[in-house]
């Protein structure tokens, strides 16, 4: 089956200074994929007349369907409207549906309308409206030798609801959309280039309709399987067969048979297990336990966290041995240990983790370079601790240790009931 191909043009000075963050384009890919629709590219665009013509006119070569996002407000500097009238060689005409909710807003809130809230209900004549309940600008439906360009306004909580109620409904009334499945595996501890040797075989199998990619980050590897077709039914079953074959070949390298995070998986088999976690942090300053409370719902599982940055607190607070830090260093297997089964014992968890590590800039030595880090995991069946050499500046340091010690305690847990 054909693919149904899309292309999103977000306009706006502020997305290319840095002021404003283009979240529209992720929303849109997310929903409009499942939808049996594929993103061809994301273009951001000024507000200038000339860039967003050229935008439309480059992206009509590659796409079904063309998306704009922005410039449909009120004010001198709002121009997608006049600019796609002038594409079109139309004019402009007054939409009374659109006029009478603008007036209807401004009565409920008590405020006066100027005329430049009236030309929000302006609108070019060849296209069909999509009205707003959320704002004041209603986008722009038109079609054009077989291609669809939809015209939005920039707000996020108006472009979803008017794509989600009237523009993804359209499409799919419009165009004979293909079926697009995804499945998604998180491993964890293994390399991008080890994974990709592992199942190679598996990879240079795959039908051609189907596709892998490999999504890295830090200490995990999302491997996303696509396919497409025309029938579900018999899609999602050779994805299936395809994904437990790469099951059984990943083996202790699977963190989760889904798209989730290290700190999702683990608050989700600490709720199976009735468990609890806590952890002591040096080198990580906190990080992990920011990453674990992230999760909504992590007060079931996370009890709290001991930042214990200074060797005083070490000791003070978690009981670390002073003859060990004195022997051994801050930063070595009997201080972290020290660490992780203190702060279990005095927070009372069943779990914990520990992080003790040279972060940098400086700090480092010759026997514990910058990017040593030891990391240990404590619980009823005792403590490990682990020694890791990491690469990178401060923050990756930092940020790596934290999924590692997430991923050590990922190995740590036991499998529930």
């Amino acid at each position: 089956m054909k693919q149904v191909l899309a292309e999103i043009i977000t306009i706006g000075d502020e997305l290319l200074i840095g002021q404003v963050v283009d979240t529209n384009s992720a929303w849109l890919g997310q929903n409009l994929n499942p939808a049996g629709v594929e993103i061809k590219q994301i273009t951001s665009v000024s507000d200038n007349r000339e860039h967003i013509l050229e935008a439309i006119e480059a992206a009509r070569k590659r796409a079904d369907i063309i998306l704009l996002t922005g410039g449909l407000g009120p004010t001198r500097d709002d121009i997608t409207k006049d600019t796609l009238a002038d594409y079109f060689g139309v004019g402009l005409k007054v939409d009374e549906t659109a006029l009478a909710h603008v007036r209807q807003l401004f009565t409920r809130l008590n405020r006066p309308m100027l005329d430049i809230n009236e030309q929000q209900a302006l609108i070019p004549e060849n296209c069909t409206p999509i009205y707003n309940d959320r704002g004041t600008a209603p986008g722009m439906w038109f079609e054009d030798k077989g291609q669809i360009i939809v015209s939005l306004p920039g707000v996020p909580y108006e472009m979803k609801n008017m794509v989600s109620t009237f523009v993804i409904p359209r499409l799919k009334e419009h165009f004979q959309m293909p079926v697009i499945r995804h499945r998604t595996l998180l491993t964890s501890g293994i390399g991008e280039s080890y994974l990709s040797k592992k199942i190679e075989t598996i990879e240079l199998g795959l039908p051609a309709h189907i596709r892998l990619a490999y999504l890295p980050n830090f200490s995990t590897v999302r491997l996303r399987f696509t396919g497409r077709g025309s029938n579900s039914d018999q899609l999602d079953k050779e994805l299936e067969d395809i994904v437990e074959l790469v099951k059984k070949e990943i083996g202790i390298f699977l963190a989760a048979d889904s798209d989730g995070s290290l700190q999702e998986i683990i608050g989700k088999r600490l709720i199976e297990l009735n468990a609890s976690v806590s952890t002591a942090e040096s080198c990580t300053g906190g990080y992990i336990a920011h990453l674990i409370t992230s999760i909504s719902g992590s007060s079931r599982y996370f009890q709290g966290s001991i930042v214990s940055y200074a060797n005083e607190v070490k000791e003070s607070t978690l009981g670390v041995s002073a003859h060990h830090l004195e022997k051994f260093g801050a930063v070595s297997e009997e201080v972290v240990t020290e660490m992780a089964e203190g702060v279990r014992n005095k927070i009372g968890t069943t779990y914990s983790m520990a992080t003790s590590g040279i972060a940098g800039p400086d700090g480092g030595t010759e026997e514990k370079p910058v990017g040593t880090v030891w990391i240990a995991v404590s619980g009823p069946n005792g403590t490990l601790a682990k020694c890791h050499h990491l690469h990178g500046g401060r923050e990756q340091i930092i940020e790596r240790s934290a999924f590692l010690a997430l991923d050590m305690l990922r190995r740590y847990l036991p499998e529930a009931e």
